[in-house]
């Protein structure tokens, strides 16, 4: 067990003295993990599709949301980080086959080289959860046969290429549990690997076989094996976060429930971490090595955020409630699957980032048809002070969301005393 409560400063004789363990600020640890998320700066130049897929490697996943009363949020995600941009490049990259869907953190996309990674949770789904019907597999399984069949002889199929089955009301239904037999027998395909999205059309998935999907992938010669794919799923969170505490580890690849401490300090050892601590935290934290270059500016203040931008609900940055409490002082829950009178906040509720921190929260709509980007509540964390500066910020960071979403038009509803209309004033 090791205790780096103090640095060593003198060695037992014939051994190596163990180096001195940094402590970083808070502030520091946000900075390192905005660095690795791609939210240092704003973009400094128009976004290509390139960027679009290095923004994802860089996150390693995108979450999948389909709510979209403001964009789609793997759309959103990727505006915050390389600003306005084709959405269609995010489809092309799926349909060209340089991303696949699965269930990393939820439904994902995932660049297509970390395939192998998620691929012994196809081959044993039984850990997955809700995410894998294995009573339904089990009860439907020749008709699940058949439709697997159907696709290997016929081609590519979605879920609204079969027509739902009215209920005894007469009506279609809704929500998941209500989804037609055939969508069920498509997931249960998805989920043990048989079939993977080859595209999607207006946001619909494409479900194809997986030979036709990925051609050149053999299990028997490309499968790594699984204790492997752990301790790369690992590395990637390590290197995706930027900085890493001890009970972080399992969350983000949705890895099974149990201590990392000693896997964390086994990467530290082999040079892919640099252990630190960060003031008023109790747990062991580590920087990936990507970013121990950037530590000491970091932690000096010379290096900090300067980016301003609005962030989807399912942004990795915010997904993990208890690491933006801990890294930001923000307490955040998504309110959309809530009933009215339940939320807080508003319905589809984007956090507010600005220069390293999460400033406040907006429940947003974006009305197309009228051109208006709607702020129907704005609120700031405690003790954020409206200065000019945060006005400028803001203004400019709202205006180019607005832009983008073909909703130029600004409206306000709720805010603190005087911050609409300073928002809205002509700069």
């Amino acid at each position: 067990m090791r205790d780096e409560a103090a640095p060593d400063t003198e060695a037992e004789p014939g051994t190596q003295p163990s180096r001195t363990t940094v402590t970083l600020p808070l502030a520091a640890a946000r900075t390192l993990h905005l660095a690795a998320q791609g939210l240092l700066a704003p973009p400094r130049r128009k976004a290509t599709q390139d960027d679009v897929l290095a923004a994802i490697r860089r996150m390693a996943q995108l979450q999948i949301d389909t709510i979209h009363v403001v964009s789609r949020s793997p759309y959103f995600v990727l505006f915050s980080r390389i600003g306005a941009y084709d959405t269609r490049w995010l489809d092309a990259h799926l349909a060209e086959g340089r991303l696949f869907e699965y269930w990393s953190h939820e439904a994902c996309f995932v660049p297509i080289e970390d395939y192998g990674l998620l691929r012994h949770r196809m081959l044993d789904p039984s850990g997955m959860g809700w995410k894998y019907a294995a009573e339904w597999h089990a009860k439907h399984r020749r008709e699940i046969d058949a439709l697997l069949e159907r696709i290997r002889a016929n081609g590519p199929v979605r879920s609204a290429d079969f027509a739902r089955e009215k209920d005894e009301s007469g009506e279609k239904g809704s929500g998941w549990w209500n989804w037609k037999p055939e969508k069920r027998h498509l997931e249960v395909l998805f989920a043990t690997g048989a079939l993977m999205v080859a595209e999607r059309q207006n946001f619909q998935r494409v479900y194809d076989v997986t030979e036709r999907v990925l051609p050149n992938w053999n299990d028997a010669r490309d499968l790594p094996a699984r204790a492997d794919a752990e301790r790369a799923l690992l590395l990637r969170t390590c290197q995706a976060l930027g900085v890493i505490r001890t009970d972080w580890a399992a969350d983000y690849y949705r890895l099974p429930r149990r201590p990392y401490t000693e896997a964390l300090h086994a990467l530290a050892d082999a040079g892919e971490l640099v252990p630190v601590r960060v003031e008023d935290w109790k747990h062991d934290a580590f920087v990936h090595c990507d970013f121990a270059p950037l530590i000491d500016d970091a932690a000096s203040g010379a290096l900090a955020s300067t980016a301003t931008t609005l962030l989807s609900p399912f942004d990795p940055v915010v997904w993990e409630r208890k690491r933006a409490t801990a890294l930001f002082g923000f307490d955040y829950a998504i309110e959309c699957y809530l009933p009215a009178h339940k939320r807080k906040y508003g319905y589809f509720v984007l956090p507010i980032l600005s220069r390293g921190k999460l400033i406040g929260r907006a429940d947003a709509k974006a009305h197309r048809a009228q051109a208006v980007f709607e702020l129907r509540s704005l609120h700031l964390e405690p003790g954020v002070r409206v200065s000019g500066r945060l006005v400028s910020d803001l203004r400019r960071a709202l205006q180019r969301c607005a832009n983008w979403h073909g909703t130029p038009e600004l409206r306000i509803g709720e805010a603190p005393p005087g911050l609409a209309d300073a928002l809205l004033a002509e700069s």
